[in-house]
């Protein structure tokens, strides 16, 4: 596609050098990648050796991603892919969706078949060249939710893709744009243990439904673009956390435009910077929309990768918080657990983010943040607030990891 760099290009071909074969030539492209990634991380980060160990756990978690494309992506024979998720922890995924993707030729024809399932939101778009690509982030071309197409009594949909309608075809179509290279499938659940996931096949109708050998000069292609997908996809957001310190959103929200990065369509997002020492919470106090399809609240660390959703009680959204009496979301977050229901676990990072959207909402109200005492929190919460036992909580972190586990997110 021609967006890898000269020098990685060179480092992969070249077979007059040391590096004689694919694989060292492949090594020795991905060198270099740890000094970019020190020269843009914060230089408060640089000097602490546990921030050192998780900015190469980002590189390895973007090289899974990238890795998974180069080992599987097929334009004449697509298949949804995972693209963020526990693992493949970049970009800041949100706890509630299941990311996955499938490459595609704008000049093709394809036709995508599943069933809807019960998610709170199910669409695919139509993305160019974007991030891991070209390191810069670009605009989705065209949004396809789901609940527009035909669906039988069980949920089934059949929807042709093409530059142009098909000749006779009378079924539902989306047409193609020429800039597409790829398809992002999002999958946005409320309920963890009761929404159904979509499921969803893609296969192209103008190409033979073999696939055949792959060319040397497609694998050598691959390999060639890899170091530019994973460095770019690494180190797009790696200074953000460090940005919104700097413009002093520190623990006062501000909005985040996502538009012009491939954020889904009718989703407003808020976020800022947090300081907390153990002993300190953040108090946030928000209404809720008359109309709220779906809002949530996630934890980031510095280098804004996700904080472990699985495993702690990091995330809120609308199915799981608990609205007080007065109508308004009080969440606390905080290192100790406060013993309210709204809890947001910082998970061991005194520094961070925090990120909250509302998807279709009737309006998108800014929350307020206020730090206290974690002694304190009775002060700043009602009296009704709902509260749970440290022997509920362990029940309620049981129960995420497991209906967590349970969604359909690798195939």
């Amino acid at each position: 596609m021609g967006w890898a760099t000269s020098e990685s290009a060179k480092a992969v071909t070249n077979e007059k050098d040391s590096h004689s074969t694919p694989w060292s030539g492949l090594m020795h492209a991905l060198q270099g990648l740890d000094t970019k990634l020190i020269a843009k991380l914060p230089a408060r980060l640089r000097h602490d050796p546990q921030m050192m160990l998780e900015a190469t756990r980002l590189m390895l978690a973007a090289l899974g991603r990238m890795v998974t494309q180069a080992i599987a992506g097929d334009r004449e024979h697509p298949v949804f892919l995972p693209a963020l998720n526990i693992a493949f922890n970049v970009f800041q995924p949100n706890a509630d969706t299941v990311y996955r993707y499938a490459l595609i030729d704008p000049a093709g024809t394809y036709r995508i078949v599943g069933k809807r399932g019960t998610v709170r939101v199910a669409a695919i778009s139509q993305t160019p060249l974007t991030i891991p690509e070209l390191g810069v982030g670009r605009p989705r071309l065209a949004d396809h939710d789901l609940d527009d197409l035909t669906l039988d009594k069980d949920g089934g949909f059949s929807v042709l893709l093409s530059p142009t309608r098909p000749e006779g075809h009378q079924g539902d179509w989306w047409q193609l744009d020429p800039a597409t290279m790829s398809l992002g499938l999002r999958q946005v659940a409320y309920d963890w243990s009761v929404d159904d996931d979509p499921t969803v096949s893609i296969e192209r109708l103008d190409t033979p439904a073999a696939s055949g050998r792959r060319t040397a000069a497609d694998l050598q292609r691959r390999l060639v673009e890899l170091p530019t997908l994973i460095g770019n996809t690494a180190l797009f957001f790696l200074d953000h956390v460090e940005e919104l310190r700097a413009e002093n959103y520190i623990n006062q929200f501000k909005i985040f435009d996502v538009s012009q990065m491939g954020g889904l369509s009718g989703q407003f997002y808020y976020e800022c910077a947090y300081e907390l020492r153990d002993d300190e919470a953040l108090v946030l106090e928000t209404d809720v929309p008359v109309v709220a399809p779906y809002w949530s609240v996630i934890l980031t660390n510095d280098l804004y990768e996700t904080t472990d959703w699985y495993n702690n009680h990091s995330s809120l959204n609308g199915a799981q918080a608990h609205v007080d009496a007065d109508g308004k979301v009080r969440i606390v977050i905080s290192a100790k657990d406060p013993g309210v229901r709204n809890w947001l676990d910082i998970a061991g990072y005194p520094t961070g983010a925090v990120q909250g959207r509302w998807l279709n909402c009737s309006d998108n109200p800014i929350p307020t943040l206020r730090k206290v005492a974690v002694s304190e929190i009775g002060q700043y919460v009602p009296s009704d607030t709902a509260r749970v036992s440290l022997a509920e909580r362990e029940a309620i972190i049981r129960a995420r990891r497991s209906a967590l586990q349970q969604r359909r997110r690798l195939w």
